[in-house]
Order: structure tokens, then sequence, then C-alpha cells
């Protein structure tokens, strides 16, 4: 140490500009006498002068230029004690026994600005780090000014943590050569790959219609264990039909057909899942022939298996009472689909509906989700509610049950549909009950806290299609003019009457319940694609209630309801090929009514029975459909390619 301070020179030499606290250093960094034997850049022969960067406490107090003597010249002429600080921690009193100031700094020869190119102190915020082991402290290596940091500059996690700590969050990549000290918060996550994407869209879509698979976050678990490639395949198929996805969605359904009928799959409850999954989106693009095919083979595999059995569900469910539940809503699922493509085609005879399924029915929706089954209730208990003299609470997805099951009845009836009164009579007896026996939570499609109810839903527009389908045949309303409405079934000839009848008022009410419920404010593509059927069925008894009656006391209502209709066809049309042909049908048959209508009005006999008042406002009726039915757009492309045609 003694010989350090032996190479201090003439402190007259040094700048006041260079004068710096000791604060700005690192603490233990030894100095080095290469520091202060550098040679000059401009050539000067003369031996080096050091500088002193440091001054003792009283010199720096009175703001006095320091000569960094031990004692300084100041102190010693005062009589006052010399105390040098070397740390960030400030001054800890006088050091004792010491003969030596550690502290001193060599002083420079030039009071030019530091070099751009130097070393910065790493305890600066913003300083430059070199890319080489710091050498021994001096001036030259302090540049408080400049606090750039190159990206070829390695840095140490504690000058990374301390720059962090300090860095201005507003600023941009951009305001600096460094850019960000760290990744940034709000930065857009990375891109979901197209195969997860439409998994997401079938959870949000088409889930809520036909709610059998397990959660996403089980199911993608219970991947990792097994092979369940056919299913997730089914599941991203379907979900393309809600998003574009460009030719991804023709590879995901070539894959689909392929995994359901190869041999390494298995043939168990899962199959059955991705079999209902698809041939749901078949009918709704229109494959109805391939629908119905593999309907068949659903309903083998599930009878094989005995999905319709009680035992079924706990022999298989693994001891998860979240896949036993799995397994219960899966068959009835499947008895649902069998239903609804049953009664709106009438091209099949609801197989399942013959099976006497012993099989629990499916718990509330919010129950499955969170895991907590309650013990399962059964179809006895279901009918024998009223007589039990128990208080029960059924599902929401029990009620869809029962209302299918009604359904069945109807179709069990003799002569194909065209019953006699007293048959009628019957199946509406059965659709009454199922209506005034709900309890006060099931009345409306809405839960408590507002949000839609599928199920519910889903049971209401079966009740309402039943009755259509129950009594269209003997009510008074020709359906001649809806005759080219066939994309659900083919058409159904029911003459004219002079007067509505009790048949008439049915479907004119189950119609318009219909219509209404296009209103509820969710996503219409999130109902099952057979809602897209049973608005077919609605705007065919609207439509010829327009077209039978020249009066009509109710035509704002009617006007409404036939624009709700097509809307939410044409709505529907951008997922499904069999909405957008149904829209187009509805659509042209209105216009030909309302050709129809004006070409009668012009004839001055029509208007020989009605005042001037009721001519004006019937035209006006008319007009005012017309004119919201030619506003709306066509239906979009279809999503898929049509069916091929018959041989």
């Amino acid at each position: 140490m003694d010989s350090y301070l032996q190479n201090i020179s003439d402190p007259s030499s040094s700048s006041h500009s260079h004068s710096s606290s000791p604060e700005l250093y690192a603490s233990g960094l030894p100095p080095s006498s290469s520091s202060i034997s550098s040679i000059p850049e401009n050539g000067d022969s003369r031996g080096p002068t050091p500088t002193v960067p440091a001054a003792c406490l009283a010199c720096r107090g009175k703001h006095l230029k320091c000569d960094g003597a031990n004692p300084c010249s100041r102190c010693l002429s005062a009589s006052s004690e010399c105390v040098y600080v070397a740390s960030r921690r400030g001054y800890k009193g006088p050091r004792k026994g010491s003969t030596a100031n550690p502290n001193k700094r060599h002083a420079s020869d030039t009071d030019s600005p530091p070099s751009a190119t130097s070393d910065n102190c790493p305890m600066l915020l913003g300083a430059h780090v070199g890319g080489t082991p710091l050498p021994a402290m001096n001036t030259n290596t302090f540049n408080g000014g400049n606090r750039s940091l190159p990206d070829s500059s390695p840095i140490s996690p504690f000058v990374a943590h301390a720059m962090q700590m300090f860095r201005n969050p507003y600023l941009s990549s951009s305001s600096s050569s460094s850019g960000p000290m760290v990744p940034s918060s709000n930065q857009a996550p990375p891109q979901r790959s197209i195969p997860e994407q439409c998994i997401d869209s079938f959870y949000f879509h088409f889930y809520p219609g036909h709610p059998a698979v397990l959660p996403k976050a089980h199911i993608m678990k219970m991947a990792e264990e097994r092979n369940l490639e056919h299913l997730l395949s089914a599941m991203r198929w379907v979900g393309s039909l809600y998003i574009e996805v460009g030719p991804a969605r023709g590879t995901f359904f070539d894959e689909t057909m392929r995994l359901l009928y190869a041999p390494e799959t298995a043939k168990d409850g899962f199959l059955v899942q991705a079999m209902i999954i698809t041939i749901v989106g078949l009918d709704g693009c229109r494959n109805n022939s391939k629908a119905r095919d593999l309907l068949s083979d659903a309903e083998r595999v599930a009878i094989d298996l005995g999905l319709f059995t009680r035992p079924f569900a706990t022999a298989h469910g693994m001891g998860n009472p979240r896949l036993e539940e799995c397994w219960r809503r899966t068959w009835w699922d499947l008895f649902v689909v069998d239903g609804m493509i049953a009664g709106v085609h009438r091209q099949t005879n609801f197989l399942l509906f013959d099976f006497t399924a012993d099989v629990g029915l499916p718990c509330e929706e919010h129950e499955y989700l969170s895991g907590k089954i309650p013990r399962p209730m059964y179809l006895e208990d279901f009918d024998d509610q009223i007589f039990s003299g128990e208080v029960r609470e059924f599902s929401s997805f029990a009620y869809r049950v029962a209302s299918i099951r009604n359904l069945g009845r109807m179709m069990r009836l003799p002569s194909s549909g065209f019953t006699p009164e007293e048959s009628v009579d019957k199946v509406e007896s059965y659709l009454s009950n199922w209506r005034l026996h709900l309890p006060e939570s099931k009345k409306s499609c809405l839960s408590k806290d507002g949000q839609l109810d599928e199920m519910m839903f889903q049971a209401f527009m079966i009740n309402h299609a039943c009755t259509i389908i129950l009594h269209q045949p003997l009510s008074q309303l020709d359906s001649s003019p809806a005759r080219e409405v066939t994309a659900c079934a083919p058409h159904r000839a029911v003459e004219n009457g002079r007067s509505f009848n009790l048949h008439t008022r049915h479907i004119v009410t189950a119609a318009s319940s219909i219509s209404k419920m296009v209103t509820y404010n969710v996503p219409i593509t999130k109902h099952t694609h057979f809602f897209t059927c049973v608005l077919t069925l609605s705007s065919i008894v609207h439509l010829s209630k327009w077209a039978a009656v020249y009066w009509i006391e109710d035509e704002d209502d009617l006007r409404s309801q036939i624009r709700l209709n097509i809307g939410a066809l044409n709505t529907l049309s951008g997922v499904w090929r069999a909405a957008g042909t149904a829209g187009q049908q509805v659509k042209g048959v209105a216009q030909e009514i309302y050709r129809s209508r004006k070409a009668q009005q012009n004839s001055p006999q029509f208007w020989a029975e009605y005042t001037e008042q009721e001519r004006m406002r019937s035209i006006a009726a008319d007009n005012g459909i017309m004119s919201e039915i030619s506003l709306l757009p066509s239906a979009p492309e279809t999503v898929m390619p049509p069916p091929p045609a018959p041989p």
C-alpha cells in the first residue's frame, strides 16, 4: 500500500472536472499500478500526471478542490480530521490505526472527456459493460453520460437485475440500441395451431348442444394415456366448420372417416362419441345418406357394448364419477340424435326408442364440469315423480330426454303420422303434460343467472316441433304454397279449410314460439344443428298462413316471425349447408306468395268484402314483409361440397 501512495504525483496538476466520488465505483476492486503508468495517445513525452478522483469529506462538503493527500493540505492547514469514504454506504467514522489512505486514486494527465468506447461502471444504470474483464479502476473508465448497452456486451446477472428494476417500462424497444431488458408482458401469445383452434371451436360452438364428451382438460389428459385420435379428429372436423381453416377442413374430414373404420380403432364408448359428432356434422352439411349409414353403425356399436344398460357406466368408468357420467350422456345423446333425425327427416324410424334403457339420467351441466356428480336418477323415477309423492329435482338433460321420448310415442302411432282424432289427443296429452309439470326453474330456457340453458332450449324446441308434426295433417292451413321447402323433409299436403280449427291454432302457436326462440341473446350457431329443421317447420306454417289469410289481424307479428326465421337460417348457413338451402327455399316461397297475392289484389272483385282501410293495411303488410325479406343477404357459399348424386 505504501508503494501505491508513493506513486501519487503532485496534486496541483489534477483537474477539478475530474474529481469524482468513489460512490460510483464497485467496492472491493483492487487498484492496479498499470492504470497510472499509461502513456497518452497524443505522444506527450512528459511523465504521467495522476489525477485525484476522490475528495475528502471536508473538501467535498465545502465544494473545494482536494489534493488527495492524507491528510490533504487543506485539512492539514486547518488542523482538522481528513477522512475519505470509499463505500456507497456513506461515512462510518474515522479509520483507526490507518497510516495510509486505501481509497486514494491516481490522477490523469488530461481534461478531455472519456472515450465513448471505454468500459463503464457496472453499478451504474445503463452503463457500458465491457466484453472483457475489467482492469483496475481508473478515471478513464467512467462515463456517466453514456447509458447505452451494446448487444454484444455480456451482462452479469446482478447488473441485469439492477437494470430491470430501474428501466423505464414505457420506453419502446426502438429507443435503445439494446432493446427491452426483459420480455414484454403484453406481447401476443404464441399462435395456436389449426388443430388446437378447431378443438377450441368445437367446445365453444358445438359442445353446448351435444355435451357428451369429457370436458376439454380431462379429454386431453386422457388422450395422453390412450389412443383417442379418432375422437379428436371428429372434434377437429366439426370445429373447423365454424372457423376458416382452408384445406385443413377436408383433411380433418378424411382422417375422421378413415379412423372411424380403421381396424386399430377400439369399439368402445369413445368410438360412439366420435360417431355421434360426425353424424350431426354430416347431417348439417346435407350428407344425409352418409349420416344415416353412420347412425346405423353407431347404434349397432352402442347396443353391442350395452351402453344402454345400468352397469355399463360403472364397469367402464374406472372409478371416476365424471367418466361414468360421460357414458350416461353418450347413450342419451345418441338417443336424442336418433330421434331428431327420424322426426325432422322422416326417413328413419327412431330405432333406439324401442330399447328398454335403464341407464341413469344425466346430471346438470355445472355438476358435470365441476366433477361433483350426484347419484343418478332413472326414467322410472322421472315417470313416477307425480305419484310417488317425493320431491325430486331432475336435470335439464332429463327433460330433453323426456321431450324426445314424446316424439317417439308420436311416431309409433298408426298411419305414419296421419292419425285419427283420438290418437292425436293421446299424444297431445303427453306434450301438454310435459309442459304443465315443469318445475318453476325449468319453465324457461334461461337459468337463474340469466344464461341460456341449451338442454332446456332443445327440450322446448322438440316439444314445439312435435306439436307441428302432430297437428299439421289435421289443420286447415293449405301447405301447398310451401311445397318447395324440402331442405329438411318431404312436403306434406294439407288441404285448406274454411276456418281455423283447434289443430290449426296448435301449429300456429308452436310456430310462433319457435320463432321467438331466435331472440335469445346468444350466438345462434351455438344451438344444435337440428334447430335448422325446426325453424324450417315453423317457416312452413308462417308461409301457409300468409298465403291462406288475406286479412291478418296479427300482421306485424307474422311479418316479424318470417323475418326472424329467414335471418336465423341465413346466419346458420355460414356453418350448415342445410340451413342455407332451407333459407333460400323459404325466401323463394315467400316471394312467390307475394307475387300471387299481388296478382289477386289487382282484381276489383277481390276487395269487394273489405273496407278501404282493410285493403290498404293488407297491401302495406305484404309490401313490408317482402321489403324486409329482400333486404336479407343471400346465404354464403357452402361450407362443404354437396353430397354426390345418387347413381
